[in-house]
């Protein structure tokens, strides 16, 4: 005998695109999109009570076979925090809701969406899991390690195919929003036409943080004071059209960055704490502080003064712009002398 179709369904998890997308999916099958909206009610505020939700999974649905009512966080809410219990009130709305669940109107679908993760042994969570006419979906964004097969699997939906190397360099610019990549992904798709793999210079031509991903390479390679990649590099953005002061720009960006977190980090602060003062994504933090131990302080602070010397040279004619950031790559890729 089949299994009966859920009456309710519980989505959590911190991958905000994926659970929204699985919803919209749900929607689509319930029927068209003008009677979907005209029988779905959403519940998305701090008091909502067990009355609210009754009253809308009661009602009868409008020219339609279902109804939809979704229920916004409501379960982090009653769940609870760290060295805090739960009133006896909110105790009393669990079990009540609980009891509410499987006597649910077939006419009703029920789905509480929460963006954190929650306890298996919330009692809404494990009566989703245990109950014939309960479902239950964690949604977490995917592992670094499986990112790239991410990206594929999303290139292959689009209708297109992606090479390897240009699959892993997609991951690692646009690291961490699923939703910005899926857009990147059409982008890209659009622009081969579907008709031939995407590579690696497609993703370094179309996606914008790509530019921005070689200035961090050539930062890496200076902190490891190699100069044929470190050139080869700095000639891949000249080659690229790239204004030799626009460069400069961006390598003076990024040293005065490396200056401000080896210096909060020489003071004790933690990374997260990093994160928080310098407002930056914790991706290209975690890269700021691995290549700021590639440096001291007093490394740092003469770099940026050999930059701003380089940058008024420039600027007063001095210098070819080309030419400076060339000497400027030798320079700081000469090997330190212990003193």
């Amino acid at each position: 005998m089949a299994r009966p179709s859920p009456l309710f369904y519980v989505f959590y998890g911190t991958d905000e695109f994926s659970r929204s997308e699985t919803l919209n999916t749900f929607k689509q099958r319930l029927g068209p999109p003008d009677t979907v909206d005209l029988n779905t009610t959403v519940l998305d505020k701090a008091s909502t009570s067990l009355s609210e939700i009754r009253h809308a999974c009661d009602a009868i649905p409008f020219l339609a076979e279902k109804r939809l009512v979704i229920v916004m966080n409501l379960l982090t809410r009653l769940t609870p925090k760290e060295g805090r219990k739960l009133t006896e009130s909110q105790k009393a709305y669990r079990r009540a809701l609980c009891e509410y669940l499987p006597a649910l109107p077939e006419t009703t679908r029920l789905v509480f969406v929460d963006e954190g993760n929650l306890p298996a042994r919330h009692p809404v969570v494990k009566l989703a899991r245990e109950h014939d006419r309960g479902y239950l979906k964690r949604f977490e964004p995917p592992s670094d390690d499986a990112l790239p097969a991410w990206i594929r699997k999303r290139v292959h939906m689009a209708g297109a195919e992606i090479e390897e190397e240009a699959a892993f360099q997609l991951g690692a610019l646009v690291h961490g929003n699923l939703r910005l990549l899926d857009q990147e992904i059409t982008k890209l798709a659009t622009y081969t036409d579907r008709e031939r793999p995407i590579t690696l210079h497609d993703v370094e031509l179309l996606v914008p943080y790509a530019k921005e991903a070689l200035i961090w390479d050539l930062v890496d390679a200076m902190g490891r004071r190699d100069q044929k990649v470190a050139t080869e590099m700095l000639h891949t953005l000249l080659d690229a059209d790239q204004h030799p002061l626009y460069l400069l720009t961006m390598i003076v960006r990024q040293f005065r960055l490396l200056i401000q977190v080896k210096d909060l980090e020489s003071r004790g602060a933690s990374q997260q704490e990093v994160i928080q003062r310098l407002h930056l994504h914790p991706f290209p933090a975690g890269k700021l502080h691995r290549q700021a131990t590639q440096f001291t302080l007093d490394d740092l602070k003469k770099v940026y003064r050999h930059l701003l010397d380089t940058d008024v040279a420039i600027k007063t004619g001095e210098i070819d712009a080309a030419l400076a950031l060339d000497l400027l790559v030798a320079g700081l890729c000469v090997p330190v002398r212990p003193s």
